[in-house]
């Protein structure tokens, strides 16, 4: 009889992201995929291949639901400043209700991208590129409006905007309390100004 899968494919790599969003890529084994999947070393075989066509599978879908979907929300805005302000102060409250200090897995991925095949890491550099084009578009929607000022240059400005972006990530599992995450999003501003 051939394997049947009974499990949801969505919720069983939403379960996965979260597992390897905890541990990380390299720390993450099956075991751990199994426990946190909650199905059997068979079924994930079956249904993903291997750990690492589970962690693309994973690590895309986070992509999509998370990065994609906020920056697409954020374009949308009228008011460019406000459309970074918006992206900065929800970072910090991401952090707020963040318990297990996860951080971004993103970000995470991005720290560990030596122990990654060539594939995660062209999947990293595209996602970190496009955050990076969406400031400098963004300051450039600014700069035509008048609310960003000409002199500054939209490229230079979207490349430390990421920076800072990263490193509220990185620094917001525990390095960083919430009054230091605002000093970052108050720098991420005067950049703009």
């Amino acid at each position: 009889m051939p394997w049947e899968k009974n499990f949801d494919l969505d919720e069983a790599t939403d379960k996965a992201i979260n597992v390897f969003w905890k541990k990380g890529y390299e720390a993450t084994s099956m075991a751990d995929l199994t426990a946190g999947m909650n199905i059997n070393k068979g079924s994930l075989y079956n249904a993903f291949g291997n750990k690492k066509a589970l962690f693309d599978r994973a690590f895309l879908r986070y992509d999509r639901l998370n990065r994609r979907e906020t920056l697409r929300q954020l374009d949308q805005m009228d008011d460019p400043v406000a459309a970074i302000e918006t992206l900065f102060n929800g970072l910090i409250e991401e952090t707020r209700n963040d318990k297990e200090k996860k951080g971004c897995l993103l970000v995470n991925t991005a720290l560990e991208l030596p122990n990654h095949s060539s594939h995660v890491q062209k999947m990293v550099t595209a996602a970190l590129a496009e955050f990076e084009a969406f400031f400098a578009r963004t300051i450039k929607r600014g700069q035509h409006s008048g609310s960003i000022p000409a002199s500054i240059n939209p490229e230079e400005a979207a490349k430390s905007l990421l920076a800072l972006v990263v490193g509220l990530r990185v620094l917001a599992r525990g390095a960083f309390d919430a009054s230091s995450l605002e000093a970052l999003k108050t720098e991420a501003m005067r950049l703009i100004s």
